[in-house]
C-alpha cells in the first residue's frame, strides 16, 4: 500500500470520548488512549489500498482525538503511533507498524504473518532491542467505521433465572460444519447455527443457554499455520469489539445480531466466552499489532525489568487490568456486547487475571469491582474460569458475590468417584450437594458452582470412558506422559472396540456422569456432543484442530440416540422435582420451623451414615434423601415438594440398600436410573431391600409428607 499525496481530509478538534471511531450521522470522531505517545497518525485507506495519514490534533487526558466531517461508515483505518522505542524502559513505539484500534467494531482482511509485523528486525543480533523500519500495513487487518443501527424487533435479554439455567458449551463452527440439516454454504457460521434442525435439537435437550467459545476477532497462531493447522478455540484476541469474520456467512456483524434474536425467540440465552487476560501480541519477541505499539507500558503488566512481560497467562503477556484505561476498555467492551448485541452473559477465560493486582489475586481487583457495581453488567450472567498460570493457580470459590465459577473440583471428584477411586465418597457427597465448602459464604447461592464433567479443554465424555491416555498425534505431541490426570478409564480396551460388554459399560458410565451433573446442586454445563458420545479419537487438546477431529460428527452416535434421550430425562427431572434446584444450600441440620432435616445421608443398611463409614476409603455406595417438607427459604414454613431419594453405587457389583421407612403405605417409585436393566415402572415398599445394580445411579421419588 502507498501513501497518496492527495489533500488531507478535513479535521476538527473532536472529543476524547467515547474511545474508538464513532459516526454521529454526519462525520466520525476518533479517540485513542496513549499516555506515552508523542504523536498519533490516523491512517485512512481507500478501496485500492492507498493510505492517507492525518495527525489527530488534540491530546486530552492522555487521549488523542479528532473529528473528521467527511469520514463515513465503511471507511477502513488504522493508526501509526510515534514515541520512544526504548524496550528496556517498556516503550515499543514504531510508526512503521500499522496498529489496530482497540475499539474497532469490525475488521477487514486477515492477519498475514510476515517479518514486517514485528517492531524489531527478525534475526538481528540485538533481537527485540533492534528497530525495524519496514511498513506492516499490507499485512494487518484494517478497522472499519460502522453505523450502530439494527432493528431488534422487540427482542430483549431473557433473564433466565440461574436456578433454571442449563448451559451448553459449544463452538459456532464445530457445531455446524458437519450438520446435515445446515446448508453447506452456511456451515460453520452463525447463520448455520440458527437453522431449525440445530435450534430444535438444542431446545429438545432442555438446554436454556448456549455458551460460544471465543468469537472476538483473533489471530491464527503462526506456528499452527506453519504446521498446516489454525487456531480453532479462538483464545488469541486481536480486537475485543469485533467478530471473527470466519463465523459470518454474510461477512456482516448483523448476522450475529440475527442469531441472538433467533436464539432468544427459541428461549435460548447467549453467553460469550471472552478473553480479557492477554492479547495475540505475545512476549517481547511477538509482533506489534495494536496495544504494544499504542502504549506498551500502560496496556501490559511488565516485569521488574520492563523489557520483559509478566506472563501469568502462559501466552507471553498479561493485560494490565489494574490500569484505569484498561479497566475502561474491558467494561466498555462488555457493555457493548450487552447493549448493542443483546448477549445474556459472559464466561471469562483465566478470570483470576481480572482480579490480579501487583500483590496477587484480590477479590476487590479493579475489574471485579467495576463489573459487579455496573448497573448494566450486574444484570447479566458472569462466569469465571478461576484459574491462571501464575502463582495463584486455581482459585475456585474465591470470587465475590454476583459471580458464578467453573467448578474444577466437581469435574475431578465426580470423574474419580465413578472410575472407582478409593476415598472419594466424601468428595462425591460434597459436590452433589452444591460444593458448600467453596460457595456457601457471603450469601452466595448453589448456582454459583458451574458444574461440568467435560469442557472444550480435555477429553470429551465419550473419550473419557474410552481412553486411558491422550492420543494427540495430530497435534505433533508425544503421548508418553499418559492421561495428564484426566481421571479417565477405558473400561478394558484403548479406544473404539467391537466388544459389546465394554461398550455397554462405557454407555453406563456416561449415564452416571451425566446423571450426576444434572442432579447436583449448582448450574450444570453440558459440552456439546457429549449427549451423542462425541469422540475426538482420544485427542485432549483441539486448540489447533479446526478439522473433523473437533467438529461434531452428526452421522455418528454409537448410542443410537439413547444417551441423548437420557439427557432429556435427566434435565426434565430437574424441572419435575423443584427441590433439586432450590437456591438454598442443604445443611442436613434439624430445621425448627419445619421440624425436619432437609437431607440425610444413608448407608446401604438403611441407617444414617456414621463417622466410621464416612472415613472408610473403600466405600463407594451411598444414598441421599432430600426431604420435600424442608422449608424452601429462610421464610418459615413447611415445603410441599416431592421427596427424592438418590442411590449411587460405584462398585463393580450390586449392593443391597434398605429403603427409608414411610408411614403412608406408598411405594418408592423409580424416576430415573442409569441401569437399563431396571424396569422403569419399578416400585418398592418402604423398608424393602433394593439391589442397586453395579456402577449405577438411581432416583426414587415419593410424596413430600411420606417420609418418617
Amino acid at each position: 500500500m502507498s501513501q497518496t499525496p492527495t489533500d488531507p481530509p478535513l479535521v476538527q478538534e473532536g472529543r476524547p470520548f467515547p474511545r474508538g471511531a464513532q459516526f454521529d450521522g454526519q462525520g466520525t470522531n476518533f479517540a485513542l488512549f496513549s499516555a506515552h505517545a508523542t504523536r498519533v497518525e490516523l491512517c485512512l485507506f481507500d478501496e485500492a489500498g492507498n493510505e492517507t495519514r492525518v495527525d489527530l490534533p488534540e491530546f486530552t487526558d492522555e487521549v488523542w482525538h479528532g473529528y473528521f466531517p467527511d469520514v463515513k461508515p465503511g471507511q477502513l483505518y488504522g493508526y501509526r503511533v510515534h514515541g520512544p522505542y526504548e524496550p528496556a524502559q517498556g516503550h515499543r513505539f514504531n510508526p512503521n507498524k500499522l496498529l489496530i484500534d482497540p475499539y474497532a467494531r469490525e475488521l477487514a482482511g486477515d492477519l498475514v504473518w510476515r517479518d514486517e509485523l514485528f517492531g524489531y528486525t527478525i534475526g538481528h543480533p540485538d533481537a527485540d532491542l533492534s528497530f525495524d523500519e519496514r511498513d506492516s500495513a499490507p499485512y494487518v487487518p484494517k478497522a472499519v467505521v460502522v453505523e450502530e443501527t439494527y432493528d431488534w424487533r422487540g427482542d430483549e435479554r431473557l433473564l433466565t433465572p440461574w436456578d433454571a439455567t442449563i448451559v451448553m458449551e459449544t463452538h459456532v463452527r464445530g457445531y455446524t460444519m458437519r450438520h446435515p440439516g445446515v446448508p453447506e454454504d452456511a456451515r460453520g457460521t452463525f447463520t448455520g447455527f440458527t437453522a431449525e434442525p440445530v435450534t430444535d435439537y438444542i431446545r429438545s435437550l432442555g438446554v436454556t443457554a448456549v455458551e460460544f467459545l471465543p468469537i472476538h476477532a483473533y489471530a491464527d497462531d503462526k506456528h499452527l499455520l506453519d504446521d498446516g493447522r489454525r487456531n480453532y478455540w479462538g483464545y488469541n484476541t486481536l480486537a475485543f469489539f469485533a467478530i471473527k469474520r470466519r463465523y459470518l456467512a454474510s461477512g456482516h456483524r448483523d448476522e450475529f445480531r440475527d442469531t441472538v434474536r433467533a436464539l432468544h425467540a427459541r428461549g435460548l440465552e447467549v453467553i460469550l466466552d471472552v478473553v480479557y487476560n492477554h492479547t495475540a501480541e505475545g512476549s517481547e519477541l511477538g509482533p506489534t499489532l495494536s496495544f504494544r505499539g499504542i502504549d506498551n507500558a500502560s496496556y501490559y503488566r511488565l516485569a521488574d525489568d520492563p523489557r520483559y512481560y509478566i506472563n501469568d497467562t502462559g501466552t507471553g503477556n498479561t493485560l494490565n487490568v489494574s490500569h484505569p484505561r484498561v479497566i475502561q476498555l474491558v467494561t466498555d467492551s462488555l457493555r457493548y456486547w450487552v447493549e448493542a448485541m443483546h448477549v445474556d452473559g459472559f464466561r471469562f477465560d483465566l478470570a483470576t487475571i481480572l482480579g490480579r493486582e501487583p500483590s496477587g489475586f484480590d477479590q476487590r481487583g479493579g475489574i471485579l469491582d467495576a463489573v459487579v457495581q455496573d448497573p448494566l453488567l450486574a444484570t447479566v450472567k458472569l462466569i469465571a474460569e478461576p484459574w491462571d498460570c501464575g502463582p495463584g493457580g486455581y482459585q475456585v470459590g474465591h470470587f465475590p458475590p454476583g459471580w458464578a465459577e467453573w467448578n474444577d473440583r466437581f469435574r475431578d471428584d465426580m470423574r474419580a468417584f465413578w472410575k472407582g477411586d478409593e476415598g472419594k465418597l466424601n468428595d462425591f457427597a460434597t459436590r452433589l450437594t452444591g460444593s458448600a465448602d467453596f460457595f456457601n459464604k457471603r450469601g452466595r447461592r448453589p448456582w454459583a458452582s458451574v458444574n461440568f464433567i467435560t469442557a472444550h479443554d480435555g477429553f470429551t465424555l465419550g473419550d473419557l470412558v474410552s481412553y486411558n491416555e491422550k492420543h494427540n498425534e495430530a497435534n505433533g505431541e508425544d503421548n508418553r506422559d499418559g492421561s495428564d490426570n484426566n481421571h479417565s478409564w477405558n473400561g478394558g480396551a484403548e479406544g473404539e472396540t467391537d466388544d459389546a460388554a465394554i461398550n455397554a459399560l462405557r454407555e453406563r458410565q456416561m449415564r452416571n456422569l451425566l446423571a450426576t451433573l444434572f442432579l447436583a446442586k449448582g448450574t450444570p454445563m453440558l459440552l456439546a456432543g457429549d449427549e451423542r458420545a462425541q469422540t475426538q479419537g482420544g485427542n485432549n487438546n483441539t486448540y489447533g484442530q479446526d478439522s473433523e477431529i473437533a467438529w461434531i460428527n452428526w452421522e455418528r452416535d454409537p448410542t443410537e440416540g439413547r444417551l441423548a434421550d437420557f439427557v432429556r430425562k435427566a434435565i426434565a427431572l430437574r424441572e419435575r422435582f423443584p427441590l433439586l434446584t432450590r437456591s438454598r444450600f442443604l445443611d442436613g441440620r434439624y430445621q425448627k420451623a419445619s421440624g425436619i432435616a432437609d437431607f440425610i445421608w444413608f448407608a446401604p443398611g438403611g441407617t444414617p451414615m456414621s463417622e466410621a463409614q464416612w472415613q472408610d476409603a473403600g466405600a463407594r455406595s451411598i444414598a441421599l434423601l432430600v426431604d420435600g417438607r424442608a422449608q424452601k427459604s429462610a421464610v418459615s414454613g413447611q415445603g410441599t415438594d416431592t421427596t427424592v431419594l438418590v442411590i449411587a453405587n460405584a462398585w463393580a457389583e450390586g449392593v443391597e440398600f434398605v429403603l427409608p421407612a414411610r408411614d403412608d403405605g406408598h411405594a418408592w417409585q423409580l424416576a430415573l436410573s442409569t441401569a437399563p436393566e431396571l424396569d422403569e415402572a419399578l416400585a418398592l415398599e418402604a423398608g424393602q431391600t433394593f439391589i442397586c445394580p453395579p456402577r449405577s445411579l438411581n432416583v426414587f421419588a415419593g410424596p413430600a409428607d411420606s417420609v418418617t
